[in-house]
């Protein structure tokens, strides 16, 4: 490794380089491959987000398309299919990252129906339903945190599949979501399932914290409110790891351990930089910390690999500070319970507009193909 491999240096940090977006046309150009040999990416995330863009722009997907549309196939039915057919190529691109890793990394994020993230039972299913369909070992079902997704996650988990636990803001939700997890292991041990095939990661969200608090920040206007834009987002991740450090100690995950569980890793999401003031490297080299997982959007995978400055672990023994951090942004007139409640809203909206804008492309698609 080159002294200006800075992914590669970020790797040898303990950090798993996820890249935040797939796309038939980054699986057939060869592009993706491209990224896992020389970008050190051992991942891939989606959302119906990235699955929007990818349908709308390009022919990549015509010919299925056309498939669908001779098969008669209903707009739901094909939305499905031309969404884990990317996930099931990319899951088989990554299978030799994920049997190198033991299972831990080589893997493929699909998310359920963000209209269902109020809905604890149609979210299992679905969770089961999208595991069954791409039927590759090496998936991670998406389940936002929201207050029914969480038994969404214990029972998901239960029944033997792996879940990216998603659109998480707060530490207080973070600890709720551990606890889901590891409910949803002893679940799965009770119901004979081997603890050593099953992994998850908790996707703490970066950046939008920050847009939100600055915003509220420069309407309060003062001089001490404004000294604390841009410290709100990595404080709360740092102070999320503190959360991982001490509950991943506890006896309970030590009798999970025990039994072969892998812990669940925090990954950093939503880690492309909004306000260009900001270093655009920031949300990559102020939280590297081992056994984490950071998923980040192409841009900003180039920013980190041209500049970014990796210098060793800058996450562990910073609590205290974040706390501080939080007392002051507090003392300010941030309401911090009212910013995370506006961001999971917030969030589960933008996805369930995407998905409608998902669907409306296809339903196009499907006509343009009939006619």
């Amino acid at each position: 490794m080159s002294t200006t491999d800075r992914l590669g240096r970020l790797s040898e940090a303990g950090v798993s380089i996820w890249l935040d977006d797939l796309s038939r046309e980054r699986l057939n150009s060869g592009n993706l491959a491209e990224l896992i040999r020389d970008k050190h990416v051992v991942g891939v995330t989606t959302n119906p987000t990235i699955f929007a863009g990818a349908l709308s722009a390009g022919d990549a997907y015509n010919d299925q398309v056309r498939a669908l549309a001779e098969r008669d196939a209903d707009l739901h039915a094909a939305v499905r299919e031309l969404t884990t057919t990317d996930v099931r190529n990319a899951a088989d691109l990554f299978r030799d990252v994920y049997n190198a890793t033991n299972g831990v990394d080589g893997r493929v994020s699909i998310e359920v129906d963000p209209g269902l993230a109020k809905d604890t039972e149609k979210t299992v299913a679905e969770a089961q339903d999208l595991w069954k369909t791409v039927d590759r070992p090496n998936i991670f079902v998406k389940i936002p945190a929201t207050e029914e997704g969480l038994p969404a996650i214990t029972r998901t988990l239960a029944e033997g599949i792996s879940v990216n636990v998603t659109l998480i803001f707060s530490v207080e939700r973070y600890r709720a979501v551990i606890d889901a997890f590891f409910a949803g292991l002893e679940q799965a041990k009770a119901n004979g399932h081997d603890l050593r095939g099953i992994q998850s990661v908790a996707s703490f969200f970066v950046s939008r914290v920050d847009a939100e608090v600055d915003k509220r920040l420069e309407a309060i206007g003062t001089e001490e409110a404004l000294a604390l834009r841009g410290e709100a987002a990595i404080a709360n991740a740092r102070l999320a790891y503190a959360a991982y450090e001490e509950l991943f100690a506890t006896e309970r995950w030590q009798a999970l351990q025990a039994q072969g569980a892998s812990p669940q890793r925090p990954l950093w999401a939503s880690t492309g930089v909004k306000n260009p003031e900001y270093s655009d490297t920031r949300y990559v080299d102020q939280l590297v910390v081992a056994n984490t997982v950071n998923t980040m959007p192409e841009k900003t995978l180039f920013a980190a690999a041209d500049h970014a400055e990796i210098s060793g672990d800058t996450v562990s023994g910073t609590a205290g500070r974040a706390q501080e951090i939080f007392d002051k942004l507090e003392a300010a007139g941030i309401d911090v319970t009212d910013v995370f409640l506006t961001l999971e809203n917030e969030g589960v909206e933008k996805f369930d507009k995407s998905w409608a804008e998902l669907l409306d492309t296809v339903n196009g698609q499907l006509e343009q193909a009939r006619s």
